[in-house]
């Protein structure tokens, strides 16, 4: 006898197998919000892409006495040749040429200029987080300077890059230092702030008792260090990198622009700005957020090693 038969209310499906298939996201609830949302930006991106190029088309087609209806003008707004809002497709376009049909050792393609911006973002996070992390451990055990200098890291990071990146650029270029250092110096100028945040957070969370428990070991300063305030600063270490990581490469990019730089994404946004050039520009421009969320992905993929190397459980992992 079936349960509706006895009256009792049946029970929901169970989930498809398979953790990380499809159907297992799916049945989460996890990608259609993600879905709708994209549908949705896409819809007003479209709308918006109508009425910013709608004047422009409709007066340019009047003067060419061309056919001006609606649908003759509606369909030209989505393929302008210098549109002052790109269609979605155009910018997918745009990518898709200038990464696959273009050789990558190429000027117009952004691999070469993904690879340039890359290499003085990459320089400047290094550099970041290493001035980061000793600025933190200093900060922890040397009260002065937890005083004197905590002040002016939050300071240091009121002054617009934009005012900065051009005084870097000059006074390094003074002193003979061209090329990927001051762009790297800029991107360290952004890196090291959550870096030494999130490290004075880190290395400051263990509470008293557990402090107090190494004392009455007669642990050194040094063996508190290692043995209690590294391990449990390494998921706030984790959560700045993931940060610095991406405005690292934002440095990168503000500290090609006052240069004049020929190649690096900086660069392209310059020559689509001179030229009008706005499908190159919202091309470089989302080549640039892509980079940035698969270096913050590549940040996460080495946070999951490093928390199961030590033993702990990482973040949203099933108990």
């Amino acid at each position: 006898m079936t349960t509706e038969a006895l009256g009792a209310t049946p029970s929901p499906p169970a989930p498809p197998t398979g953790e990380g298939g499809l159907a297992h996201t799916l049945w989460n609830g996890t990608a259609l919000p993600v879905a709708l949302v994209v549908l949705v930006i896409l819809a007003l991106w479209h709308v918006g892409t109508v009425l910013m190029n709608w004047q422009v088309v409709h007066d340019t087609r009047v003067r060419m006495d061309q056919p001006a209806g609606f649908a003759d003008v509606l369909s030209a707004t989505f393929a302008m040749e210098r549109p002052i809002l790109p269609a979605p497709h155009q910018i997918v376009h745009e990518l898709w040429r200038t990464t696959m049909e273009v050789p990558t050792t190429s000027r117009r393609s952004l691999v070469f200029h993904a690879q340039v911006t890359l290499s003085s973002a990459m320089l400047g996070f290094a550099i970041g987080t290493l001035v980061g992390i000793v600025l933190a451990i200093g900060i922890v055990h040397v009260r002065v300077l937890e005083a004197s200098l905590m002040p002016w890291i939050v300071a240091s990071q009121t002054v617009p890059i934009l005012a900065v990146a051009p005084i870097v650029i000059v006074a390094l270029g003074s002193m003979g230092l061209t090329g990927v250092l001051p762009k790297a110096i800029i991107a360290a100028y952004l890196c090291f702030f959550p870096v030494a945040i999130g490290m004075v957070k880190g290395l400051t969370s263990p509470d008293v008792l557990q402090r107090e428990l190494m004392r009455t070991w007669s642990a050194s300063p040094a063996q508190t260090f290692w043995k209690l305030r590294l391990p449990a600063s390494v998921p706030f270490l984790f959560a700045s990198l993931k940060v610095a990581v991406s405005i690292g490469l934002v440095g990168a990019i503000v500290g090609e622009l006052p240069t004049g730089a020929q190649a690096g994404l900086g660069a392209r946004l310059l020559a689509g700005s001179y030229f009008g050039q706005t499908v190159q520009m919202w091309a470089a421009l989302f080549a640039a957020a892509i980079l940035a969320a698969v270096l913050v992905f590549a940040m996460g993929a080495v946070e999951r090693i490093v928390l199961r190397i030590m033993g702990a459980r990482p973040e949203g992992a099933r108990r």
